[in-house]
């Protein structure tokens, strides 16, 4: 296949993608600010992972991994409307993770994070 051919079809296709984004009404924007609980300082380079969830509540295939800026914001556009897994992970903080239905064109999120408690153990 020729070159000429080939930049046609990339280009038809990469067309048709923005059209019908343009146009899908069951898409919303995510926004998630990430903090520290003790502080309410902005987690930078968090992993902000995102997951659809069928209707028994298992998560399913596909999904996203964001990461925050220096404020600890990150956004993602075009996620379908339904019941979504957020998860969100940074080093030394605890693993934060909840189902969310997402209903909405504009919808915002604070996560708050701690550090991880102390484990138990009969051995101490």
């Amino acid at each position: 296949m020729n070159l000429k051919l080939r930049m046609a079809i990339a280009v038809a296709g990469t067309v048709m993608v923005l059209a019908l984004a343009a146009f899908a009404t069951d898409a919303a924007t995510l926004r998630f600010t990430v903090l520290k609980a003790e502080n309410q300082k902005p987690v930078r380079n968090a992993a902000v992972i995102i997951h659809p969830v069928d209707k028994e509540g298992r998560q399913a295939k596909g999904g996203m991994e964001l990461k925050t800026d220096a404020e600890g914001n990150a956004k993602v556009d075009g996620i379908p409307y339904g019941k979504m897994r957020i998860q969100v992970i940074a080093p030394g903080l605890q693993t934060y993770g909840e189902d969310f239905e997402v209903k909405q064109t504009e919808q915002e999120f604070v996560i708050k994070m701690s550090r991880p408690k102390e484990q138990l153990s009969i051995y101490k």
